[in-house]
């Protein structure tokens, strides 16, 4: 990749986040620096850095002229889009705190974050969103200014009657950009709520330095260069998709492209060609799953191909990371990847050479077919109080089963039930308002308490094991963790969510969401319902399929009992996290009466 080129903004040069941004602006004017879909001109449409920089003076402007004294919060509700980057450096370079709220988060959730942050003014997506907001939040609160971007019927009505609020084009004003002479990297940059699965969510203090330390030492690990264009679908709100996906590209001058949205992401990838994407392993699960469902439908010459490129395509791997030897079956495998596995590559642009994976284990099934087919996949693990990322493998030392090595300035060590703890110049400030909980989480001599459970290779690699919280032990004192067996099962086409249950009890069960899509191509005509989910017949195949994901599981990994159903868990039925972490105390509570059921007489 020679004439590819690097033009790396180092931690010192940057100072800080809004440091970066004016040294990149400064370095690049006339390059792309973002790409997003206009939907009233219905075409993709270019914002160069020296653009962005004029915007972003606007915003600043603006917001100066609210009065607001550095270090207050502000807040910021928007889907991925220039704006986001807009409105976050105007804040920074006034010395703002940035707290990013998820667009989809429930009403209250939302409110009990601008009360607990004591936030100021908040960007909202639109009108549609403060109207669910407005009677939740507290009038007489901190809430001073609200901002809508995106202006519909009802936002006259809100800017007659309530003076907070202000549409985005009528609030900004002309101004132009003005750097931060002074550049304090210890400085609190943003506090990021986690979505805890239990009680409230804590926010994590993050300064400039915790998130350009990471970035940087991230760029030790792969290299990215000014031609690569990402692909960003991830919440910005979510702490890998900003490290990686938005600070990273400002580090080396790339450009950014924002998909239109997760269900349009397959025509994105197609159309845009991305060369790099950051995804949860749950995107490729789900291509995974239909994959495997094609091919179980179709002929079985195209099914014997697609296996043969698979197997070829791994020794060919695994021979290139020095772990396999050469064999004749090499020879073929050029010719398979072109009929297989460049059809698949041609689906997402042709021009991907790395996807970042991270937020959730990689099925190494998964891993195993997308890296055979010539997508290379690389994955990390991090906490958000880590800013995130503490491990990354890299293009010389791939072990799909390992979250990766070390980044570089982070000690790694087993602690007491051999948790992973960890030392590392991104850790965070601690919790907003949380002496208790910031003390839970630190150990003695700055060591962080991940809560995973882990083992360390003799070469560095990492791998996560378990959660410590997430253990089920069964009557019998049997010690299980369900984590690795919902994801495995989930990869069949036919499940959209599992949760395996069986913390004091004598056998293990399964509550498993069926996926409505696939039920509509498997019962054409059934309706979608609880009662038609619990026919024998149906509860017969999902019992195979199970058996099929967990054979090559130990002998713990039976599942006695299942339970079907129709509802999904999801954010506004408080079962899920902003993050899609299911909240298993609360479905085990919304489903009591069906898991007594499934343990009813034992």
């Amino acid at each position: 990749m020679s004439q590819w080129n690097e033009d790396l903004i180092s931690e010192e040069q940057a100072g800080t986040l809004d440091g970066l941004f004016a040294e990149r602006s400064r370095r690049s004017p006339g390059e792309e620096a973002y790409r997003a879909y206009d939907r009233h001109h219905k075409s993709w449409e270019s914002l160069t850095w020296d653009q962005m920089r004029k915007e972003v003076g606007r915003w600043q402007a603006a917001l100066r002229d609210e009065g607001l004294r550095a270090g207050e919060r502000v807040g910021i509700q928007l889907r991925n889009c220039p704006q986001w980057v807009m409105f976050e450096q105007a804040a920074l370079s006034l010395g703002l705190v940035v707290v990013p709220l998820y667009t989809d988060d429930r009403p209250d959730n939302v409110a009990y974050i601008i009360d607990d942050a004591s936030i100021r003014l908040m960007l909202i997506q639109d009108t549609g969103r403060w109207k669910r907001l407005a009677p939740v939040v507290d009038p007489e609160g901190s809430l001073q200014r609200v901002l809508l971007l995106e202006e519909s019927a009802d936002t006259d009505r809100f800017l007659r009657n309530d003076s907070r609020v202000r549409s985005v084009p009528s609030w900004l004003r002309d101004g132009v950009y003005e750097p931060r002479s002074s550049k304090p990297g210890n400085e609190l940059a943003t506090i990021v709520y986690t979505s805890g699965t239990t009680g409230r969510p804590k926010g994590v203090m993050l300064s400039h330095a915790n998130i350009l330390f990471v970035a940087h030492s991230g760029l030790t690990m792969i290299s990215v260069y000014r031609q690569d264009a990402f692909l960003s679908f991830l919440p910005l709100s979510h702490t890998l998709e900003r490290t990686v996906g938005y600070y990273i590209p400002m580090m080396t001058g790339s450009c950014v492209i924002y998909s239109r949205s997760t269900i349009q992401l397959a025509d994105d990838l197609a159309t845009q060609k991305p060369t790099i994407i950051i995804s949860v392993p749950r995107v490729f699960e789900k291509v995974y799953g239909k994959l495997q469902e094609q091919l179980s439908k179709g002929p079985k010459i195209r099914k014997l191909l697609f296996e043969k490129a698979v197997s070829t395509g791994w020794k060919k791997f695994e021979y290139e990371q020095g772990r396999g030897s050469w064999g004749p079956s090499l020879l073929i495998q050029p010719l398979l990847d072109r009929l297989v596995g460049g059809k698949i590559r041609e689906k997402l642009g042709g021009q991907l050479r790395l996807a970042v994976l991270g937020g959730a284990a990689l099925p190494p099934a998964v891993a195993r077919v997308f890296i055979s087919l010539g997508i290379p996949m690389l994955q990390g693990y991090g906490l958000t109080e880590t800013s995130p990322a503490l491990t990354f493998n890299t293009f010389k030392s791939n072990i799909p089963e390992s979250v990766g090595l070390p980044l570089r300035g982070v000690e790694l060590m087993l602690g007491e039930n051999d948790e992973l703890m960890a030392k590392s110049p991104g850790v965070m400030l601690g919790y907003w308002n949380n002496h208790r909980a910031t003390a839970e989480i630190m150990g003695a001599g700055g060591w962080l308490h991940t809560g995973d459970v882990a083992r360390i290779d003799e070469r560095g690699h990492v791998y996560i094991t378990g959660r410590i919280k997430d253990i089920l032990v069964l009557s019998n004192g049997e010690k299980i963790p369900p984590g690795d067996m919902e994801a495995e099962i989930a990869m069949d086409a036919m499940f959209e969510q599992v949760m395996v249950i069986g913390e004091a009890r004598s056998y293990l069960s399964a509550l498993i969401v069926v996926n409505e899509l696939f039920w509509s191509v498997y019962a054409p005509g059934v309706p979608y319902t609880f009662e038609e989910l619990q026919k024998p017949e149906v509860i017969r195949d999902a019992n195979k399929r199970i058996k099929r994901a967990l054979r090559d599981f130990p002998g713990y990994a039976k599942i006695r009992k299942i339970t079907l159903l129709a509802e999904p868990w999801t954010i506004d039925n408080d079962l899920l996290t902003p993050t899609l972490k299911v909240k298993r105390q609360k479905v085990l509570e919304y489903h009591a009466d069906l898991v007594e059921a499934m343990y009813a007489g034992h």
